[in-house]
């Protein structure tokens, strides 16, 4: 029971809330004394139920109220009085054509904010498109979603390339939404083509990225003092994919799932992210790590970091896998949490996600 499948979705509980305070309408009626009476719950439940269900299920609602007081009236001795009992009735009936009113106008607009959604999802591939199915013994796999509330367009941004150096590889998050951070996102992505191939070292590769995005900045000055506040995770696997150096520029740590368990990869000194070099900060070091046969790198934006549930909790990806798996391909591991994700938040996300998944394989299927 919930709105139509272009709409938000609501939390599962909610879809109680009409039938709880028509049993409660129902309750009042019947243990209270005769002056008062509890009606304002059963035509508040219709009007609930119009804003929150389907078309369907906001008609039956409108007709058991009816006929639950059209019961309540009978088993109180009032349909004597048929004049007042038919205004009853009617008033019900009339609250129920307008929760059907209300229900249409929710419905369009959920299909409208469905629509736009797909409409950022879209922008987002144009200038984010796929990365290799396979690079050497890595299986890649990328899942971009956009924000279910507002749905503007975010600055998200994944890249995976073959290098001289091995594969290289960026997850970033742009500061801000709309045209600004996607035509950041384009500056970004375009920069780490080039440089991937020609930089000797992720330190250099971040110094350059924040070249071309400072550079960028100088000439839209006014755009770029909004939307040019970079979070980026560089990482760098060799041919042999036998380990893997990450240079965390303020982005959320990645995470290795090994087997049913799961690490988290934090920097021992995080670095600032890029475009703040006029700071004087420095940049931190890159980090090795190992990289087990059949381990998967798993590297998030904020969007799944900071996602909520109803308690305000936010969701932690290493709490939620351990013990989970094996995961034999990183389509597996970006669907499950995607599901994981979708299950704590328990209704819309307010923020869009990026999610990048490589799995050091030792067979031939390759990722999404």
């Amino acid at each position: 029971m919930r709105m139509d499948p272009s709409s938000t979705r609501w939390p599962r509980y909610v879809s109680f809330l009409p039938t709880t305070m028509i049993v409660c309408g129902i309750l009042w009626n019947l243990l209270s004394p005769r002056e008062y009476w509890g009606d304002y719950l059963l035509v508040a439940a219709v009007t609930v139920a119009g804003a929150l269900l389907s078309l369907r299920h906001t008609i039956v609602a409108g007709v058991a109220v009816v006929a639950v007081e059209a019961a309540l009236l009978f088993a109180g001795g009032y349909l004597g009085n048929v004049t007042a009992t038919a205004i009853e009735l009617a008033n019900l009936a009339f609250t129920g054509l307008i929760a059907v009113g209300v229900n249409r106008v929710v419905a369009r607009h959920g299909r409208r904010l469905a629509t736009v959604r797909s409409v950022a999802e879209a922008a987002q591939r144009a200038v984010l498109p796929p990365p290799p199915a396979r690079v050497g013994p890595l299986a890649v796999a990328a899942l971009y979603k956009a924000a279910q509330i507002e749905a503007l367009i975010g600055g998200d941004a994944y890249a995976v390339q073959d290098t001289p150096y091995g594969t290289r590889l960026l997850i970033a998050d742009v500061r801000g939404k709309g045209m600004g951070a996607v035509g950041v996102v384009a500056v970004l992505i375009g920069a780490f083509r080039v440089e991937a191939d020609q930089a000797p070292d992720l330190a250099a590769l971040a110094r350059r990225l924040e070249r071309a995005l400072l550079k960028e900045g100088a000439r839209r000055e006014e755009e770029i003092q909004l939307e040019g506040f970079v979070t980026a995770l560089l990482g760098e696997i060799p041919p042999d994919a036998h380990e893997v150096r990450l240079l965390n520029c303020g982005h959320p740590a990645p995470y290795l799932l090994d087997g049913t368990t799961v690490a988290t990869l934090d920097p021992g000194e995080p670095g600032h992210p890029l475009g703040m070099s006029g700071l004087g900060v420095p940049q931190a070091d890159p980090e090795t790590w190992p990289l087990p046969p059949d381990s998967t790198l798993l590297l998030v934006t904020d969007g799944v970091t900071e996602a909520r549930d109803p308690s305000g909790a936010f969701y932690e990806p290493a709490d939620r896998f351990r013990g989970r798996g094996p995961f034999r391909q990183p389509h597996q591991v970006i669907d499950a949490l995607v599901r994981d994700v979708e299950r704590w938040t328990g209704g819309p996300r307010d923020d869009d996600m990026a999610i990048l998944a490589l799995t050091r394989t030792t067979d031939g299927p390759t990722g999404r």
